[in-house]
């Protein structure tokens, strides 16, 4: 069984946050848990304790984890999973920074030491994934190098992507950090990729014609001139989560549904696994749920575990992604991509 290391979660503090509790503006749209709420969802999660199931005694089949939020560490609960069950996995682990996570701290360790922590969990997840299957692994400037040196130890890796996180404070003694990496991989060179899934909707500065005055590759819509582009690897259409944003949670790193919507769409097909070891408040689940995936998510803290359970529920009846309409995903604060 795999071991946690010492250097991954710290300083777990003796009073239970309650940062659903806070005050908040009239307009602010976090998504919270009151005490009733949390105590329902709490039932919900799932604890895995061995390699067998203990009402049947038969090994753990994905049948037993599929849509399921898993409330362990990620390092307790790996060693327990079946062989290649999943298609695509969705990480968003802690970067090389000191971070509170509600309950857990982070903390900032020597670059030697983080690759090695990431190297603790990626090797164990290579078990876990089909010879088809996809990898997306974030990172930040400071964190990308190491999350490469791992990446390319167990898999292909196909690209970097980067988005700009437009959000934050700014510097006066440096440059403003807008920008994370994301490192697509593939098990082999035999995996799933459809691009027609992803296209960007974007507003024609110059539409051209062609010599019989016929638009040329844009179409006209509500006296706006759109042209549907393909997907690179850097990303500027991607908007943070933010009070004003109904899937807005208090997690402090939350990732937007539309930034997991791109991915999902493009790696994987309806009824194909995600997997997420640091799920969070949710987001990887519930994108895969709005898009008609399964999901299996870990998530080490009972609130946002719970968050991320009353998110899956609200989205039994709204399955709207901000910004991704119509099929095609449309730039940032273009109407299509304004909060509902």
């Amino acid at each position: 069984m795999l071991v946690k290391p010492n250097i991954c979660y710290m300083n777990k503090v003796l009073r239970r946050s309650r940062v659903s509790l806070k005050n908040r503006a009239p307009n602010n749209r976090t998504i919270s848990l009151c005490e009733s709420e949390r105590q329902r969802y709490k039932k919900r999660l799932l604890k895995i304790k061995s390699k067998t199931h203990p009402k049947t005694n038969k090994a753990i089949s994905t049948n037993d984890i599929l849509n399921k939020t898993i409330h362990q560490d990620v390092f307790e609960v790996l060693d327990y999973l079946p062989d290649k069950f999943i298609d695509l996995v969705f990480v968003d682990p802690p970067y090389n920074l000191s971070k509170t996570f509600n309950l857990t701290t982070f903390k900032e360790m020597e670059s030697e030491k983080y690759e090695k922590w990431l190297d603790s969990w990626v090797s164990q997840i290579v078990r876990l994934l089909k010879p088809t299957a996809s990898i997306y692994i974030c990172g930040d400037w400071k964190s990308s190098g190491a999350v490469f040196n791992v990446a390319q130890k167990y898999f292909e890796v196909q690209n970097r992507i980067t988005f700009e996180r437009e959000k934050g404070r700014g510097s006066k003694t440096n440059w403003k950090n807008s920008s994370e990496d994301i490192w697509f991989c593939t098990m082999s060179k035999e995996y799933h990729f459809d691009v027609d899934e992803v296209k960007m909707k974007r507003k024609v500065i110059a539409p051209y014609r062609d010599n019989s005055g016929k638009a040329k590759d844009w179409k006209e819509e509500a006296n706006e001139k759109y042209r549907l582009t393909h997907p690179s690897n850097l990303w500027t259409d991607i908007t943070i989560p933010f009070w004003s944003m109904p899937e807005n949670t208090d997690h402090p790193t939350q990732k937007p549904e539309k930034l997991v919507a791109k991915i999902l769409l493009a790696s994987s097909k309806p009824n194909d696994i995600i997997f997420d070891p640091f799920l969070g408040s949710g987001t990887t689940s519930v994108v895969a749920k709005k898009l008609g995936r399964s999901y299996v998510g870990i998530e080490i803290d009972e609130e946002y575990a719970c968050l991320a359970e009353k998110r899956l529920e609200m989205a039994e009846t709204n399955k709207t992604i901000q910004g991704y309409d119509d099929s095609v995903f449309w730039e940032r604060n273009t109407f299509k991509d304004r909060s509902i």
